[in-house]
C-alpha cells in the first residue's frame, strides 16, 4: 500500500475527528503517503482530495464532528456510481480507503470491496446500531450527552412533580434509549425492538402517586413507534397528567468526544491501517475484550443489530 485515502460519511459522531487523525498518522509512521476525501463519497466525483501530514490532524482529537465533513450521496449506492467512484480513486493513485461512520457508510465500503477496491471500515454512529460490534465510536459521548440533560430534567420534574418525556436518537436501535434510561434511572423506555403496550404505561404512571412515586421519567427512541408529543397527549387525555417534552434532536450529536470515545477511536484507526497493510481488508474493524479485531463485511450484514435483553428486564425491574 503507497497510498490510502479516508473519508466520513453519513451522520456524524463524536470521536469522528479522533479516528481520522489515528488514521492518519499510523499510515505516515509507517512511510505510506495519506490522502483526505471531503465531503463523504460526494468528493470522490468532485476530486475533493488532500493530501495530509501529520500537523493536518493536529489539535483535532478533542472536537467533535468531522474535519473532512460527513455528506451523503445517493449516487455512490448505484453500481455506475461505485464504479466511477474506483476510477477515480485509481486515477489519483490511492490503493485502498478506510471508511469511517454508520451502517450506510460501511455498506457502501462492503460494495467497493466487492468490486475488487480494499476497504476498512471504522464504525462511527452514536445509535451503536452495527451488527456485531459491541461498540461504535460517538455512542459513549450522546449517551453521556443525553445522560447530562436527563439529570438536569429531573431536577426541574421531582421540583414541580411533573413527568418528563425526553426523545432520543433511534430510528431503528433503541440502544442509546436503553442505555441513557438505565443509567439515568428511568420508569419507562420505549425502544423500536419492543413494542410497549401504551395503556399499560399510562396505569403505571397513574398509579405512581400510590407508590409514593410524584413524578416519571420516560424515554421514547425516534424510532419506537410513538412520539414523545404523541405520548404526552395520550397521557393528558386518558390519565389527566401533565408533562413535559423535550426532543434533544441534534444535541446528541455534538460537543467534544468522551475520552473513552477518543481512546476507542485511536485504537480503531490504527488497527484498520495496520490490516490494510498486511493485505486484509473487506473488514470492520472493533474491540472485543478490550482487544482490536475485525469482522467480515458479510458477517455485519447478515446480522441485524440487537438491545441487551438482560439489560431491557433489569430496567422494568429497577422501575418499581
Amino acid at each position: 500500500m503507497d497510498r490510502i485515502g479516508v473519508l466520513t460519511s453519513g451522520a456524524d459522531a463524536p470521536g469522528m475527528n479522533a479516528a481520522i487523525r489515528s488514521v492518519v498518522r499510523s499510515g505516515i509512521y509507517e512511510g505510506v503517503e495519506m490522502v483526505g476525501i471531503k465531503y463523504g463519497f460526494k468528493g470522490l466525483f468532485n476530486d475533493n482530495l488532500e493530501i495530509m501530514d501529520a500537523s493536518s490532524v493536529g489539535s483535532i482529537i478533542q472536537r467533535g464532528g468531522t474535519i473532512l465533513q460527513a455528506y451523503t450521496c445517493d449516487e455512490i449506492h448505484t453500481d455506475a456510481g461505485q464504479e466511477k467512484a474506483i476510477k477515480n480513486l485509481q486515477k489519483q493513485g490511492i490503493d485502498s480507503l478506510v471508511v469511517i461512520g454508520g451502517k450506510e457508510a460501511l455498506a457502501v465500503a462492503a460494495a467497493l470491496q466487492k468490486k475488487n477496491f480494499p476497504c476498512m471500515g471504522v464504525p462511527a454512529t452514536i445509535d451503536n446500531d452495527i451488527p456485531g460490534v459491541t461498540e461504535a465510536v460517538g455512542f459513549d459521548t450522546g449517551l453521556n450527552t443525553i445522560i447530562d440533560y436527563i439529570d438536569r430534567i429531573r431536577d426541574t420534574a421531582s421540583s414541580h412533580e411533573k413527568s418528563s418525556i425526553i426523545e432520543v436518537m433511534g430510528k431503528d436501535t433503541g440502544n442509546l434509549a436503553l442505555w441513557s434510561g438505565l443509567a439515568g434511572g428511568a420508569e419507562n423506555i420505549l425502544v423500536p425492538e419492543k413494542k410497549e403496550d401504551l395503556e399499560t404505561i399510562v396505569n403505571q404512571i397513574k398509579e405512581g402517586p400510590s407508590r409514593d412515586k410524584r413524578y416519571s421519567i420516560i424515554i421514547v427512541a425516534e424510532g419506537s413507534g410513538v412520539s414523545g408529543i404523541d405520548l404526552n397527549k395520550k397521557l393528558k387525555e386518558e390519565a389527566g397528567i401533565e408533562s413535559r417534552v423535550t426532543v434533544l434532536g441534534h444535541t446528541q450529536r455534538g460537543g467534544a468526544p468522551t475520552a473513552r470515545d477518543r481512546v476507542l477511536a485511536s485504537r480503531l484507526g490504527a488497527h484498520a491501517v495496520e490490516l490494510l497493510l498486511a493485505e486484509k481488508s473487506g473488514r470492520v474493524v472493533g474491540l472485543e475484550n478490550h482487544t482490536p479485531v475485525s469482522y467480515a463485511f458479510d458477517d455485519i450484514f447478515s446480522k441485524t443489530a440487537q438491545i441487551d435483553e438482560g439489560m431491557y428486564e433489569l430496567s422494568g425491574r429497577l422501575s418499581i
